[in-house]
């Protein structure tokens, strides 16, 4: 039996890494504002959308990431079958969507060791820099005790891009 898989890339490639994967549900971590048209193949009840800024600290005109955002996400992510590809994106499948998969494997693999995913995450994407602020707070709400933010900062900064290439990481 092949392992569920998370799938993330950026609001670019949406179209077409739907397609390869195969996933029929999407989560969409954009800017207000920012158009995204959903795939013909993701139905809207297997969509979600969460408006908020890539951003740590508060910025005027942009919205933090707040514990609302995170709930959303873990709601999505619970009621997920994984029998067909979860697909996460932002904007550039770097910071947002890479957070969001960091935490959506941690909800669904809870006796699996923060660390060991946070590094198939960096193994999977050298240019993954999950937003501290999303984990930290999904860390608290998963009772991690700061696991999750102590695997994000082990595994550092990814490397310096536009965009990040798409990627899975396996729930095993």
């Amino acid at each position: 039996m092949v392992a569920p898989r998370i799938h993330v890339c950026p609001l670019s490639r949406l179209p077409e890494t739907v397609k390869a994967s195969g996933a029929r549900s999407l989560v969409t971590l954009i800017n207000e504002g920012t158009p995204v048209k959903r795939p013909p193949a993701i139905t809207a009840d297997k969509h979600l959308v969460v408006t908020l800024s890539d951003i740590v600290i508060e910025e005027p005109g942009h919205t933090l990431p707040n514990e609302s955002h995170v709930e959303r996400l873990l709601d999505f992510v619970r009621t997920w079958d994984q029998l067909e590809p979860l697909l996460i994106h932002c904007w550039a499948g770097v910071s947002r969507s890479t957070a969001a998969a960091f935490i959506a494997a941690c909800a669904l693999r809870p006796d699996r060791d923060e660390a060991d995913i946070a590094r198939a995450v960096r193994m999977n994407s050298p240019t993954a820099t999950p937003n501290s602020r999303l984990v930290a707070i999904a860390d608290a709400k998963l009772g991690r005790n700061g696991r999750m933010v102590a695997a994000i900062t082990n595994i550092g900064r990814g490397r310096n891009c536009f965009e990040g290439a798409p990627f899975a990481l396996e729930l095993r």
